[in-house]
C-alpha cells in the first residue's frame, strides 16, 4: 500500500489542530504552576493527547499530510511532555531525574540533525516506538497529578501512573536507539553510492592481461603473494580496500 503524498499546505485541519495544541502549551504550564487549577490543566492535557490521534487520523482519511504537519506535529508532542514535567518536577510530584532523563534523550536527537543534514537528510520520520512512547508519557502524567491528592483513588492512580511513566521512558530510549540506528545505516549507505560514483569516474588503465600479452595463468612478479603461497590471493583476498576517494573530508 502506497503512503500518502506529503504536500506542502499549511492551512490543513490537522496543522490547525497541532497549532492549537502548541497554543496551549504556554496555557498548561501557567495554569499548573500559577493559580495550580490542576483540573482546568488536565482538561488541556487531555485535549492534547485527544488532537494528537485526531489530527494523524484526518491526515491520512483526507490526504492532508503536509511537511508543516510533521514538524508541528512530534514538536507539539516534546513541548507537552517537557511542560507536563517541568509542572510535576516544580510541585515536587515527579523526582528531577526523570526530567533529566527524558530531556537528555531529545538532546541526542537535536544534536545529531547537523550531521542528518550533511549527509543530505532531514529529521527522520516518528517510529511506532516513539509513538507509543509518547502516548505511555502523555496517559501517565494527568494520573500522576492525581496522585498528589490523598485518598484512595490517588493511590491507585499513583501505581498506573508511575508504571505507565517508566514504560513511556523506556520506549522513547528505544525510539532514540532505533532513530541512532537508522541515521547511521543512511549515512553508511550515502558514503557507499558516493564512493561507488567517485570509482566509476576513474580512467580505465590499459594494463589488463590481453593488453600486455601475458597469459592470465603465467605468474605477475609484480603480485604480491598470499600468505599461502597463491600469486594474486592477497589483492582479491584483501580487507583493506583501495580508497579512491581519499584525500576527500568524509565526516
Amino acid at each position: 500500500m502506497a503512503s500518502p503524498a506529503v504536500s506542502d499546505r499549511i492551512w490543513t485541519v490537522p496543522n490547525l489542530l497541532s497549532m492549537l495544541r502548541l497554543v496551549g502549551v504556554p496555557l498548561f504550564l501557567w495554569l499548573i504552576l500559577v493559580p495550580q487549577a490542576d483540573w482546568w490543566a488536565l482538561l488541556v492535557l487531555g485535549f492534547a493527547g485527544l488532537s494528537d490521534w485526531l489530527d494523524g487520523k484526518i491526515a491520512r482519511a483526507w490526504n492532508q499530510t503536509s511537511r508543516l504537519g510533521t514538524v508541528l506535529d512530534p514538536l507539539a508532542d516534546r513541548l507537552y511532555i517537557f511542560a507536563a514535567l517541568l509542572g510535576l518536577v516544580i510541585r515536587d510530584i515527579v523526582p528531577w531525574w526523570l526530567m533529566a532523563i527524558l530531556v537528555l534523550r531529545d538532546v541526542l536527537i537535536l544534536g545529531a540533525l547537523p550531521l542528518l543534514r550533511h549527509f543530505g537528510y532531514g529529521p527522520l520520520p516518528v517510529n511506532f516506538a516513539g509513538k507509543a512512547a509518547t502516548l505511555c508519557l502523555l496517559y501517565s502524567f494527568p494520573l500522576l497529578f492525581i496522585a498528589g491528592y490523598a485518598s484512595i483513588m490517588a493511590d491507585v492512580a499513583r501505581i498506573i501512573g508511575w508504571a505507565f511513566a517508566l514504560w513511556g521512558t523506556a520506549l522513547y530510549w528505544w525510539a532514540g536507539l532505533l532513530y541512532a540506528v537508522q541515521g547511521l545505516r543512511l549515512m553508511a549507505q550515502t558514503r557507499r553510492d558516493e564512493r561507488a560514483d567517485h570509482t566509476g569516474d576513474l580512467p580505465v588503465t590499459g594494463d589488463s592481461d590481453v593488453e600486455r600479452g601475458h597469459d592470465t595463468d603465467q605468474f605477475d612478479p609484480a603480485t604480491p603473494a598470499a600468505a599461502d603461497g597463491d600469486p594474486g590471493a592477497a589483492s582479491e583476498g584483501s580487507d583493506r580496500p583501495s580508497r579512491p576517494d581519499q584525500g576527500r573530508n568524509n565526516p
